[in-house]
């Protein structure tokens, strides 16, 4: 691995070159491209290393060729995003990288940023989950990422649909910071809905960040190392709702691995994206029902108080005893409809209300925001209410 140069920036011309042709020389990962930089740790002399030390370290043909003549066209358009204000490469002896990743085995040999790379050092919580998430989990998303964020920790996900994508806006919300990490390059966001996303982030001093060269498009097999740096730039990583099969389950893995903290929220045992998250707290990941106990787990590593959340009343789990509701029998519906999604007929029954008052009061709820349909004609909660100053 390159040892970082305290004093080292950005490259130069010639050399910014050299690390361009490493870094888009197809088929080549960061663990081949480190053990090359190990023995030629000059980004020049790494492009003129021997054919038989590249094939020793199983440098496929079309890597070699690249190496010594990148293609021009992919050159050029890196260059030409490096030279718009705001972006950046930091490489490893970059003295901008960021602390966090550069000791993981696997760390990226360098980065792609459009924002101010020293924001990159702020304390950070990855927050990630299902890109079809329930809208309760939008909700939790929005909820603990906009407190954790006018707190102070910025959050940092993978500008997927869904959970990531409410994460984002909840810092957004807060007026705090997001980092956003692509697996697609710098340039290309993936989805392209979410375009407007990344603006707002960006406008808002915000970063995207890529080990992927400009002009590189969305593949599968980018997102698993996309999701490395997502727990590796962070102090934990929270997993909001979850399959058991899912990309935010190897985040959590991959944050164990690294030695960050893990917390999941628990959820129904009837909602199969809980289930992700449930497993993870079988194996040691922290059930979190409130940003405070975020806090007080990152408390030592944050050298803080937890009660630095002050008087502002932090995310909570849904109590039933909603505000702004004082008639009794809307009372008695919320309290009738429980923690799981219900169907309208088993409303009835619980409240004893008729059925015309139990659809026009859960109309009500619904545009006032209280309550959400779900398929099937079931109804349940919104799982935490919205966080206001």
């Amino acid at each position: 691995m390159v040892q970082p140069a305290s004093a080292q920036s950005a490259p130069g011309a010639g050399e910014l070159h050299d690390w361009l042709a490493l870094l888009l020389a197809p088929g080549v990962g960061p663990h081949r491209l480190s053990a090359l930089l190990a023995v030629h740790p000059e980004p020049a002399s790494a492009r003129q290393a021997p054919d038989s030390l590249l094939r020793e370290l199983r440098f496929p043909s079309l890597a070699i060729r690249a190496l010594r003549e990148p293609e021009a066209a992919r050159l050029d358009a890196a260059l030409a995003w490096l030279d718009v204000p705001g972006h950046a490469l930091l490489t490893r002896d970059d003295s901008r990288y960021p602390p966090a990743l550069r000791d993981l085995p696997d760390a990226p040999v360098a980065l792609f940023v459009s924002g101010e790379p020293a924001r990159l050092r702020e304390p950070l919580i990855g927050v990630v989950g299902s890109r079809h998430p329930t809208p309760g989990g939008i909700d939790n998303a929005l909820a603990f990422s906009r407190h954790l964020a006018g707190l102070g920790l910025g959050i940092v996900s993978g500008l997927a649909q869904g959970v990531d994508a409410a994460a984002h806006e909840g810092a957004l919300r807060a007026a705090g910071l997001t980092i956003a990490v692509l697996g697609t390059g710098p340039d290309i966001v993936y989805p392209a809905a979410n375009r407007a996303l990344a603006g707002r982030l960006l406008d808002a001093g915000g970063l995207l960040v890529s080990e992927f060269a400009p002009g590189t498009p969305p593949r599968r097999e980018q997102f698993p190392r996309r999701n490395r740096i997502i727990s590796g730039l962070a102090l934990g990583v929270l997993v909001v709702e979850a399959s058991v099969q899912s990309g935010s389950l190897i985040t959590a893995r991959l944050a164990l691995e690294q030695g960050r903290e893990v917390f999941a929220i628990p959820g129904s045992i009837h909602n199969p994206l809980a289930r992700g998250c449930h497993a993870l707290i079988r194996q040691g990941a922290k059930l979190v029902e409130s940003a405070q106990d975020v806090l007080e787990e990152l408390a030592p590593q944050l050298n803080v108080h937890p009660a630095l959340a002050g008087g502002e009343r932090p995310v909570s789990a849904p109590c039933h005893e909603a505000p702004d509701v004082p008639d009794p029998d809307y009372q008695n519906l919320l309290n009738a409809m429980g923690h799981d999604p219900v169907d309208i007929d088993t409303l009835i029954e619980r409240s004893g209300l008729t059925a015309e008052v139990v659809s026009s009061m859960l109309l009500i709820m619904e545009l006032d925001g209280r309550v959400h349909a779900l398929p099937g004609g079931r109804v349940a909660l919104r799982s935490y209410t919205e966080i206001r100053p």
